[in-house]
């Protein structure tokens, strides 16, 4: 390993969703040489987490490296999802340089924004790369103009403006530094990283060991590993070391083992140089920005400053009447355990104990953030409830009331775009901008909405345009209140019995509305099993059986078949609920619930007139 930091390169790979941003990283380590001949080669490398791979997204930064004509070459695949923020203005502090990839037919989207925006705030120096210039229609000289545009937009340098842009597909392996070229293989985009990404900054090889931790890992043998580029000096295993925490608490400690972050897993490494990304063991209460250096009286560095959370929900023990039958997970204390953990390694994620008994208060960026915890702390083993999001509220210096907006970007097809103006306008959105594209079979609005407007909307999106609507958001700014936004527009079909559902209870409900259950699906007493058309909810008995009698009756129910319930994931039932509900997850299941499960004592708190918090 070469002690020269300008053999190194580090840098970080930000896109929008779906733009291609993991599939560039297994090109790119092919390229480096990662796998054998005759080895397969493993699409997605980078999604090591099961939901990465199910979903098709980013949701955790994750650092590799290639070795390529003696340049060590850092790499960082970042989420595209803006509800995953802080996974990229973590590791600002990482890296040097940022390849931008942009899709060659949708061009910049809402989170390219956010990303590029992190990313020159930083100092980066970008490599633009059109992605996907093979899809049809795509538009590679068009899509460079309006990265241009965003880069002057967003107040880039002039050195970061005079970005190098290249183009290329990733899936089928190749870049190219002007659309004439021949089309062969990674290498144009190799020599415009060594070229364009400048070595570390203000590292100091002959000085003491320094480094800010971006990020943690886990390691079975050695527990907590503290992960950063070495800004000074070097470590080796066996070092004594302090991790600093404030201006006056040192933690001293030794370093157990140092890792190297290359291809597709972590290495033993000798040593720690100035300038590479590597991960150090022996502090187990290391935590993301704070630092680790080699002396006893050296000063923390700084870390990046993180944007506050603007969604709260409520993550609390089941106390419904099947909880335990599917979790093993199921104590107050375990889901405390659980929540505090990850808060250590998910430093946009706040957890506070709430004034109730198992209900703990989750903060983040946004509702997805939290369904993807839920959803990871139910295939754990936990058994949880979840309630639906709210918005955190501020005040300013005179007391005014201040709610989170966002910009809203919505893509239909031109026949419904009156109607999703008309749900926009529901939810007191500001309309910005609209206009047609492909020539005028689909309509893009951009809009500002308060963030409580677009709790939900997304559901009711697809709905509207059978799953053609597109909807991305990204955060704005506090302002004044907006007022109240709507109310229910459907009720619910609540099962005021416990049991197994029969089918032929199941066929009276289906003229009540849509259902949410099948036949001989075990339901209990609170538990909404169907959707009402009209706002208002209806106790029904799912679990109703017919009773026999010795009169001959005609065979028609037999040949009616039900129509196949609809079924929710985590994240859109969670959106779907109203601040009265809750949502059920378990292992193997989820329930939508109302808080209260009792039919009399719900109705007799809403005689009542009580006002029940989401």
């Amino acid at each position: 390993m070469t002690n020269d930091p300008s053999k190194f390169r580090n840098l970080a790979i930000i896109a929008h969703v779906d733009h291609g941003k993991t599939t560039l990283v297994d090109r790119l380590l092919n390229a480096g040489g990662v796998y054998r001949e005759n080895q397969t080669v493993r699409e997605r490398a980078m999604d090591s987490m099961d939901l990465e791979r199910e979903k098709g997204i980013t949701i955790k930064a994750k650092n590799t490296s290639i070795h390529w004509n003696g340049y060590t070459i850092n790499i960082v695949d970042t989420p595209g999802h803006a509800d995953f923020g802080a996974e990229v203005e973590r590791v600002m502090k990482m890296v040097d340089g940022a390849i931008l990839l942009v899709d060659a037919f949708e061009g910049p989207q809402a989170q390219t924004t956010f990303v590029l925006k992190k990313a020159l705030a930083a100092g980066l120096k970008p490599i633009i790369v059109v992605n996907k210039i093979d899809r049809p229609n795509a538009d590679p000289e068009g899509v460079k103009d309006k990265v241009l545009e965003l880069l002057l937009e967003l107040g880039a340098t002039d050195e970061q403006f005079d970005a190098p842009v290249l183009y290329g597909s990733a899936k089928d392996g190749y870049f190219v530094n002007n659309l004439s070229d021949e089309r062969k293989d990674c290498t144009p985009l190799l020599e415009k990283i060594i070229q364009a990404i400048p070595a570390p900054k203000d590292v100091s090889p002959d000085g003491t060991f320094q480094m800010l931790i971006s990020n943690i890992d886990w390691d079975n043998y050695v527990g907590r590993v503290a992960i950063g580029k070495v800004t000074s000096g070097s470590v080796k295993k066996g070092d004594t070391l302090w991790l600093v925490k404030g201006d006056s608490i040192r933690i001293k400690g030794v370093a157990t083992r140092i890792f190297e972050y290359s291809a597709l897993s972590s290495i033993d490494a000798d040593k720690g140089l100035a300038g590479d990304i590597v991960g150090v063991a022996g502090f187990e209460e290391a935590d993301i920005g704070l630092t680790l250096c080699g002396a006893e009286d050296m000063p923390a560095l700084p870390f990046v400053a993180i944007d506050p959370p603007t969604i709260s929900m409520e993550i609390s023990i089941n106390d419904g009447p099947f909880m335990g039958r599917d979790g093993k997970l199921v104590t107050t204390r375990v889901i405390r355990e659980r929540l505090m953990r990850e808060m250590r390694t998910n430093i946009s994620i706040k957890v506070e104990d709430s004034d109730k008994a198992g209900v703990f208060k989750v903060s983040a960026r946004g509702a997805m953030q939290i369904a993807i915890l839920a959803e990871t702390m139910r295939r754990e083993g936990y058994e949880i409830c979840i309630s639906r999001p709210n918005v955190i509220y501020k005040r300013d210096e005179n007391g005014e009331l201040l709610e989170p907006y966002e910009t809203v970007y919505v893509e239909v097809p031109s026949e419904h775009s009156n109607s999703a103006m008309g749900m926009l306008a529901e939810r007191r959105a500001q309309i910005e901008e609209m206009r047609q594209v492909q020539n005028g079979s689909r309509t893009e609005i951009t809009a500002c909405v308060p963030t409580r407007g677009i709790i939900g909307f997304e559901f009711e999106l697809v709905n509207l345009t059978s799953g053609h609507g597109i909807f991305s958001h990204l955060f704005r700014q506090y302002a004044p209140y907006a007022g109240e936004i709507g109310g229910k527009k459907t009720g619910r079909l609540v099962s005021m019995e416990t049991g197994e559902s029969t089918r032929f209870a199941l066929l009276n409900l289906e003229e009540r509305g849509r259902l949410f259950v099948g036949p001989q699906e075990e339901i209990y007493a609170g538990q909404i099993v169907g959707e009402n058309p009209k706002a208002v909810d209806i106790p029904v008995n799912p679990c109703r059986e017919k009773h026999l009698t010795n009169i001959r009756m005609s065979y028609k129910e037999q040949t009616v078949v039900l129509t196949p319930p609809m079924k929710f994931s985590l994240e859109r039932a969670i959106e779907y609920i109203y601040p009265d509900e809750l949502v059920e997850a378990t292992p193997h299941f989820i329930r939508m619930r109302k808080r209260i499960l009792d039919v009399s004592k719900r109705i007799r708190t809403e005689k009542s007139g009580e006002k029940m918090l989401g």
